[in-house]
């Protein structure tokens, strides 16, 4: 292995971050993890889900699972790309398909909602990242041209013994590649119109309270419900508040079909 960011595309994708789906009613769910993180964010969620009879998908995104090097050779296409043929396999399947995004998944979610209006029911977000206010953030495309990587933002979890299974380094390719995502999605806002949930840890150390704001001012959505988390941080997903969070999703999807 090379500590340049460079290494085989065949990395063998740990136990803990497979994809996960299920094949459940006519409501289909799709989840999508976070940067650098894997499915292991998402499955209990969407466990629960299924459990309460729908079908799931927890795809795990490219790069993702195996080294931060693999992630490095990867962009935010290839992520987009990942969370959107989930969302076709769904829609071929299902009547109905609501998007979940957890932080960088949240992003994509976004876009989802922005380029595929007809075929995304509601967004669940939950602290979603769309923008940092960081000015270092600015010299990251110069940066990762010189240096792979720098220290992780993983696990950020109040809960002990809780492990999203994600890299203990940030790939800095791969992060100059998500601000051109978060860029992207920003621009085209106020094309989502479908309801939104949002999730927001009010202490998180990862993701600043900016994106929420900006979702909010941004989006032209008729539904737009926030919830603050007092126990959690970034992963609130597998934190304390996951029950809570798992509840009041499925309450806001059954909302969102009986409104529908």
């Amino acid at each position: 292995m090379r500590d340049d960011g460079h290494m085989s595309s065949n990395s063998v994708v740990i136990p803990q971050a497979q994809p996960w789906t299920h094949e459940g009613g006519s409501v289909g769910i799709l989840l999508v993890h976070g940067f650098t993180g894997s499915p292991a964010s998402m499955v209990p969620w969407g466990k629960d889900l299924a459990e309460r009879g729908y079908s799931v998908s927890v795809p795990r995104l490219p790069g993702h699972g195996t080294t931060w090097q693999d992630m490095n050779r990867t962009t935010w296409r290839d992520w987009y790309g990942t969370a959107d043929q989930a969302l076709t396999e769904l829609r071929e399947r299902c009547d109905q398909v609501f998007v979940c995004g957890l932080s960088m998944g949240g992003a994509l979610a976004l876009r989802l909602a922005e380029k595929r209006p007809a075929d995304v029911s509601a967004l669940v977000l939950v602290n979603p990242a769309v923008n940092l206010d960081r000015p270092e953030l600015k010299l990251i495309p110069y940066l990762s041209k010189v240096l792979p990587a720098i220290p992780g933002i993983g696990n950020d979890i109040a809960k002990p013994d809780s492990d999203e299974y994600g890299y203990d380094r940030t790939p800095l390719r791969a992060l100059a590649s998500q601000l051109e995502l978060w860029a992207d999605v920003r621009a085209n806002l106020s094309r989502v119109t479908a309801p939104v949930l949002l999730f927001h840890s009010t202490d998180d150390h990862v993701v600043d309270p900016s994106s929420s704001k900006i979702i909010r001012d941004g989006v032209s959505s008729d539904v737009y419900d926030h919830i603050e988390l007092s126990r959690s941080f970034h992963v609130a997903t597998l934190d304390w508040d996951a029950p809570f969070i798992m509840e009041s999703s499925a309450q806001f999807i059954a909302d969102q079909l009986t409104r529908g």
